[in-house]
């Protein structure tokens, strides 16, 4: 079979195809398929009957399902005065800030007055949960209308948090309507949808831009050792029944018990780092780096058993950052996510940095799940610090040698935790022990096995890359 010719975007090395493919696949596999298959298209067939009306109520028409009002059990009206109401809403929400930035005396008194009244009154509404049982109404709902429709939601949770999850949903597909017009994903969902990796079916989250011949199919299947993606399941049996790769490219510079970490250059392992950025893509938000990778080194994450080595997450930072971030893109499997693995590879791209002799810090902008783990592991170590802490006079510059944390992001951190106090012309630092006990009790409970030691790095800075 000739080879294509290598393109940046095109898939010549990231994939293995066959044109014989269709023929070998098992047929109870075939069989299963074109069920499943028949059932979505009837499902998405009964929905696309009436276009009419948008999830977010700022449109007219809808082209996924993830947009049509029906599937949310609503109406296209019903749909218009939410999004009226949550227009509303911002207005008064924008109106109040100015009017607080206008006294600029009672500036900072206003606003936590304003939060603490508010979160007063979100408490008083999660109260008022109706936790009347309609069993009779969700047993009648799930047998008529099967996944054609979303289950019903009401007083599973408040109307609080209800009206949340509906404002993130419209939120979400807006952003796919804007993907859509822009014409990043195509009106029949040129997207994919789910990967086969090893033993896991992942769902995906955002659009990556794999070439468009696998992307309009929905679900691809992964080697999780060379990241090679392929159209099937029989194409990707055969690849591993052949291929070599246990873990991946590169130099192993840290190993303690089944956690390993591997040093792969963008620039002598070009195809793998592509693909780890296109698989990366679909589960970031702001990702934009797919193709560009000589410039950086990535840090591969995995767990060891009898198999290989399965891939739990990464961070790529650049060769040479003239803004010393020691992060450019973050990403923990989501098989793998809570689990503590996360907060390993952060303190993991820390610990470069004190053998650095750096201080670092992420590329912004970060997406939401990657801030609120940053926010979590910044507010741990200052915590531990000021737990370890045993003199009179502390200076952030004192923090930020000690945990190659970026000054700034320290002052951020202590504001959040209202530790940071301006007093007769000085700030202070606020050692507040009940926050230092709460973090103690956790420690406690979660114990040390998601830890990195130290000891078992084997790296030097790369030099001249």
């Amino acid at each position: 079979m000739p080879r294509r010719k290598k393109n940046a975007g095109s898939s010549s090395e990231g994939t293995e195809d066959s044109d014989f493919s269709a023929e070998h696949t098992d047929s109870s596999e075939s069989d299963s398929h074109t069920v499943r298959n028949t059932r979505l298209t009837r499902s998405s067939l009964r929905l696309s009957r009436n276009s009419q009306g948008h999830l977010t109520g700022k449109h007219e028409r809808h082209f996924s399902i993830s947009g049509c009002p029906l599937y949310h059990n609503l109406s296209a009206d019903e749909c218009k005065v939410k999004a009226s109401s949550r227009d509303k809403h911002v207005e008064e929400r924008t109106l109040s800030q100015r009017q607080d930035e206008n006294r600029h005396s009672a500036r900072q008194q206003a606003q936590a007055e304003r939060q603490l009244r508010y979160k007063e009154k979100v408490t008083e509404m999660r109260r008022k949960r109706n936790s009347v049982p309609q069993k009779d109404k969700y047993m009648e709902h799930r047998p008529s209308h099967g996944s054609s429709r979303e289950p019903l939601l009401e007083n599973i949770t408040s109307d609080y948090d209800l009206e949340l999850f509906r404002k993130a949903q419209a939120r979400a597909s807006d952003d796919l309507e804007k993907l859509r017009l822009e014409g990043q994903v195509t009106e029949g969902g040129n997207m994919i949808k789910a990967i086969v990796f090893g033993r896991y079916e992942l769902d995906t989250w955002y659009h990556s831009p794999y070439p468009e011949e696998y992307a309009r199919l929905g679900r691809l299947y992964m080697c999780e050792f060379c990241l090679k993606y392929m159209k099937s399941q029989t194409i990707l049996r055969r690849h591993m029944a052949k291929c070599v790769w246990k873990h991946p490219p590169g130099d192993e510079i840290y190993r303690k018990g089944a956690i390993s970490v591997f040093e792969v250059d963008g620039k002598k392992n070009k195809i793998y780092c592509q693909n780890l950025c296109l698989l990366a893509k679909l589960f970031l938000d702001h990702k934009t780096l797919y193709y560009d990778v000589e410039p950086f080194l990535f840090y591969v994450m995995t767990e060891a058993d009898n198999t290989g080595c399965h891939l739990v997450g990464y961070f790529s930072k650049e060769k040479n950052s003239f803004l010393n971030y020691n992060v450019s893109c973050i990403l923990t499997m989501p098989q793998y996510m809570r689990q503590g693995y996360g907060k390993m590879l952060i303190d993991f791209s820390y610990l470069l940095s004190k053998v650095e002799e750096k201080v670092g810090s992420p590329e912004r902008p970060l997406s939401d799940l990657g801030l609120i783990s940053y926010r979590s592991y910044w507010k741990e170590v200052l915590l531990r610090y000021l737990h370890n802490f045993q003199g009179k006079e502390i200076s952030i510059k004192e923090i930020s040698q000690e945990t190659a944390v970026n000054p700034v992001d320290i002052v951020s951190t202590l504001q959040s935790l209202q530790m940071l106090k301006y007093w007769k012309g000085k700030h202070l630092i606020l050692k507040r022990q009940d926050l230092i006990d709460d973090w103690k009790t956790k420690e406690a409970k979660r114990g040390g096995s998601k830890t990195i030691d130290p000891t078992a790095l084997k790296w030097s800075p790369p030099k001249g890359t």
